[in-house]
């Protein structure tokens, strides 16, 4: 699993033995009744229908895990029932949107090396779709330039993927990693750097996604996921097939891909409603 998805699990379960512990509940061994005064208190407490999931979902975990170790005789948390979710489409920003982006705000003439690693940083999110946790994990290594191809060895789930270079973006590469080879020194390989050469982390590509999306959308959502996402919806839109994303986005499951479905069909509406003379 994933750093993240193992801290939101610790955090889950904490959170429920805190609750226990302030209502003064006794959580060992974990029963049904406390476990629903939990859940119940969470929508009370304004806690969305995929929040109080998730946490739900981690203490099943941790119910299993009690289980398979002998220390309860049955997963009280089976019983609980799930609160029903809308399923939110994808924010996501078109592709003029990254044009204005890369060809006014951030420009390759001229520019310095945090400059041309921002560019290169959100120019590869933008042209490959890999996740946040890919792009820190990314090192020198992983990046092929003659053969136009990099390695995702690091995805989530631990699950690898070779991924193609369009031409434009090896070309910048090659131009950051010029500049790069000034800054770092000593044994560091990640490929993206701070500007004193440590290797970029979550936080860092995060402020940089707001920071420059702020730029082209007025959407509340600009986290790094709006780039992956963006680059789902303009490969469905140009004719993909929704197969060759899912392996480009390191999908274990097509379901996870489908979602984007719902952008390319408002898309298409929006297009029929502007054409068609009935419209």
């Amino acid at each position: 699993y994933a750093i993240h998805t193992l801290a939101a699990y610790r955090r889950d379960i904490r959170n429920y033995y805190e609750f226990c512990e302030e209502r003064e509940l006794d959580p060992d061994p974990v029963v049904l009744k406390n476990l629903r005064i939990w859940v119940a208190a969470m929508m009370a407490g304004g806690a969305g229908p995929a929040s109080v999931r998730r946490r739900i979902s981690s203490i099943k975990g941790y119910c299993d895990f009690l289980l398979k170790n002998g220390e309860i005789e049955s997963n009280p948390a089976e019983f609980l029932v799930l609160p029903k979710t809308e399923r939110n489409l994808p924010s996501f920003v078109d592709d003029e949107g990254f044009s204005d982006l890369f060809e006014a705000v951030l420009k390759k003439q001229g520019a310095e090396f945090p400059e041309l690693r921002d560019r290169v940083l959100l120019l590869t999110a933008y042209c490959t779709g890999m996740r946040r946790s890919e792009l820190v994990a990314l090192r020198v290594a992983d990046v092929d330039l003659e053969s136009g191809s990099l390695k995702v060895v690091r995805g989530k789930g631990g699950k690898g993927r070779l991924l193609p270079i369009l031409p434009e973006l090896g070309e910048e590469m090659a131009d950051y990693l010029r500049l790069r080879s000034l800054v770092v020194s000593g044994g560091n390989d990640a490929f993206f750097v701070t500007d004193k050469g440590r290797p970029v982390y979550d936080k860092f590509i995060y402020r940089l996604s707001v920071k420059y999306l702020s730029r082209i959308t007025t959407s509340a959502k600009k986290g790094p996921h709006v780039i992956r996402h963006s680059f789902a919806t303009a490969m469905l839109n140009s004719g993909a097939c929704i197969e060759a994303i899912r392996k480009l986005l390191g999908h274990s499951s097509i379901a996870a891909t489908q979602i984007y479905t719902h952008n390319s069909f408002e898309n298409l509406k929006k297009v029929f409603n502007q054409a068609h003379p009935r419209a």
